[in-house]
Parts: C-alpha cells; structure tokens; sequence
C-alpha cells in the first residue's frame, strides 16, 4: 500500500471518528440483529441448545454487560454491535474483549439469566453450596488467590481470576460459565479440587431444569441503548473521568511522597526509573504478591503513567535511594491489588 493510500485511510477514520464522538448514541439505530454481535448472541444459544434448554434468554444493547437484577435478561454492551464503535471503543479505553473474552463474558451472564430465569438462589441446595444471594454485594473484595474452593474463569477480567469469590451470585455465574463451555473439560481440570462439589451440582440442576419453562419472565431492561441520549464524546468522557478519579487517590500522593519537590537546579524525569528497572520491578512483583506477570506489567504501566502525567522528576543524587522506593512502592501496590481486587 502507498503512502498516500495510507494517508487517506487515516485521514477517513479521523473523519469517522468525528462523526461518531459528536453523535447521540440513540441516533446511532443499534441493534443485535444484523450486528457483528449477533454471531456470539448465536453461539451463545448454540450452546445452550446443545445442553437442551428450553429456555432461551433475551439480550438488549446497553451501557455495559450484564444483567437487571433479578432479571432474565443479559445486557451487551452496544460497541460490539458496530465495527466502527468497537474500534473506537479500543481507542478510547486502551483494550478491547477478543471473541475469547466476550464469549466468556456472554456465558457468565448466561450463569446469571438461568439463576434468576428459575430462581435458583431460593433453592436451600443452592445456599447450601453457594451461600446467601442476599449477603452484601461489594465492590471491593479480598479474594484468596490460591483458593480452590472457586473456579477460574476470565483472565481478561479486572479482578483476575478471582471474581468467583466476589459473591454468591457471581460465584454461580463463573461456575455456570465453566461448566457451559464447550471442550472445557471440568470433570478433569477440576478433578482434585474442592470446588469440583460445585460444578457437579450445576451439572445436576440444570439436567433437571434444562426442560423446564422458568419461573421469572420479567423483561425489565436498565439504559438501553434506545434511551442513552448522550453523544459518544459525553459517554466516553465521562467513562475517562471515572478512570482519571480512580488513578488519582493514593497511587498519586504515594508517587508525590516518593519524589517530593526539589530546589536542585538539574533534576531528571521519574518515569525514566520506570523504565530502566522494568524487569526488576516485574521480578519483584511477581516473586513477592503472587500476580502473574501480566497483572503486575498492568501496576507498573499505571505507575508510569501516572508519573509522566504528573511530571515528576528527582535529584541525580538520589536516584539509588528513589529506585528503592518505587520498588517498595509497586510490590506494596501489588499487595494490595492481590488482597482487595482492585488497583487504586
């Protein structure tokens, strides 16, 4: 391809781009039907079918995935519905599901439609194994890693491999999406772990309730894509706000206690430190909080990020003592990322 091929294609999705961030989301004319999100939607009853349900659920684009509380019905977020929006989607937040993820994200959210389709979590078996559905939901959690009382499910997740542990209803979901999956092997994978209980008794129950017609077919749906009235620049810039206040907080007053002001008359960029000890750090990381190095690549990235965004620098005197400190920083980062589930 020439140069000036190049060019143009750029200078087109600029154009698109535009077009798009100053469009109202509603005035876009989503729909599943037609989309490149109906090929999962497809698969998804595909495999439901092959376990022989008679119920099937029914899907609305919306903000984010998931499914009303209580409600039957799974929400799928409405960038998967245009190719244009899913790359603006990867643009805008840095990352984007591969057709793995999102299939695994569509089998979760299975879990939760077929609890709530049959009311499961009434059941005194269901309790018996997966707790209380009423216990408190909670954002932050500290889950145990090593644990295999739990399946482990989405790596692609924000909270690893451990979201299982986050509640009842969740571990049910993660459950459910394991033993859905095609050529997942549970019987084996599992075969000498404690949460094998659990997949078996998924196993029985939906053998008993695959014929049955459910119980809840409410069709309550939350922000469909139909009523979301804010263009793509508001949505996008609102989602960069919450993301800005998350990176905020401790990680940058930790960052400004590391490197304090200085009157040094030459003083060097932090970030550098960063990037100089970066398989050291990873090294540390992974040795000391149990992440894989994935997980801990994503807390030094954070760091370095926010480093450069607030431009700080340090003495040349001090650069042994300022490397000890950022490696004590991001191991204790690490720490707290692996016991809470969250990154600042």
């Amino acid at each position: 391809m020439s140069a000036s091929n190049v060019k143009s294609l750029v200078q087109s999705w600029e154009t698109v781009r535009f077009e798009l961030l100053n469009r109202r989301i509603s005035d876009l004319n989503l729909k599943i039907e037609g989309s490149p999100a109906e090929r999962f939607v497809q698969r998804l009853r595909r495999e439901l079918e092959t376990k022989k349900f008679i119920f099937k659920p029914s899907f609305y684009l919306t903000d984010a995935w998931g499914c009303p509380d209580r409600t039957p019905v799974i929400g799928v977020p409405f960038y998967l519905a245009d190719e244009r929006l899913t790359r603006l989607e990867e643009e805008q937040n840095g990352e984007m599901e591969d057709p793995k993820t999102i299939m695994m994200l569509f089998r979760h959210e299975a879990g939760h439609a077929i609890n709530y389709a049959f009311k499961l979590w009434e059941r005194s078996s269901w309790k018996e194994i997966f707790g209380s559905f009423t216990k408190p939901y909670r954002d932050i959690f500290r889950p145990d890693r090593f644990s295999r009382q739990f399946v482990r499910h989405i790596d692609a997740h924000p909270y690893g491999r451990t979201y299982a542990q986050k509640h009842p209803d969740e571990d049910f979901a993660e459950t459910f999406a394991v033993w859905l999956a095609p050529r997942s092997d549970w019987r084996n994978r599992y075969k000498h772990w404690p949460v094998l209980r659990k997949l078996k008794y998924v196993d029985r129950l939906m053998r008993e309730i695959r014929r049955q017609k459910p119980r809840n077919i409410r069709r309550k749906v939350v922000l469909p894509v139909e009523k979301m009235n804010l263009t793509l620049a508001d949505f996008y810039g609102k989602k960069a706000d919450v993301f800005r206040r998350s990176a905020r907080g401790y990680v940058d007053d930790r960052l400004r206690q590391v490197f304090p002001p200085s009157r040094a008359e030459v003083l060097l960029p932090a970030v550098d430190l960063f990037r100089r000890r970066r398989a050291e750090l990873l090294d540390s990381i992974v040795r000391w909080s149990s992440l894989d190095e994935k997980e801990a690549d994503a807390i030094l990235r954070k760091l370095e990020s926010r480093t450069k965004t607030l431009d700080l620098r340090y003495p040349p005197g001090k650069k042994r003592s300022r490397e000890m400190e950022i490696a004590a920083l991001a191991v204790a980062l690490a720490m707290d990322y692996a016991y809470t589930g969250r990154l600042a």
